[in-house]
């Protein structure tokens, strides 16, 4: 072989070699664009997911505030009542419009009270003795028991709102 053909075979090496490279390369850029795609479209995915999974939480949220806005003004409602009711029943005790009475205990012999077993003309008691309570202090029992409504309807509204919260939170 003469230096011209060995030239020539080295240079013929060469660009083979360069093209093999080429395709190579390109291979492989193909590769990574396939690979770029995949991992776009999983991102994608996940991005939609993750704003699927958020919507929903929000919801949720606004749902169970919505309910719980809706029992704060029925135990807010059912308050009000209450003490409309007791301010009424007050004043019937301060005009004298209503009286308060207890029953006393017919067996009991130490109590004294002699108190006329047969209805009157006002009582509707069927022959049960019974006693009148001084206004002041029926102002205090209808205080007691206003403090009582007062507490239930608290404990009722602690009751709802703790139930309608774990509810929503097993959801």
């Amino acid at each position: 072989m003469t230096p011209g053909q060995i030239m020539a075979a080295i240079l013929l090496a060469m660009a083979i070699s360069a093209g093999t490279w080429q395709v190579q390369d390109w291979r492989m850029g193909e590769r990574l664009a396939e690979q770029g795609a995949a991992h776009q479209k999983a991102l994608d995915s996940i991005t939609s997911e993750a704003w699927r999974q958020q919507t929903a939480e929000q919801d949720k949220r606004l749902a169970t505030e919505h309910l719980l806005a809706a029992q704060d003004q029925q135990h807010t409602r059912e308050l009000s009542d209450a003490k409309r009711n007791q301010a009424a029943l007050r004043d019937r005790l301060a005009t004298a419009d209503v009286r308060l009475s207890v029953l006393l205990d017919a067996t009991d012999s130490a109590s004294g009270c002699n108190v006329p077993a047969a209805p009157g003309a006002v009582g509707v008691v069927h022959a049960a003795r019974r006693a009148q309570l001084d206004p002041a202090h029926a102002q205090r029992v209808i205080g007691i028991t206003d403090d009582g409504d007062k507490g239930l309807i608290a404990l009722r509204a602690c009751q709802a709102y703790i139930s309608t919260v774990k509810s929503q939170a097993i959801k």
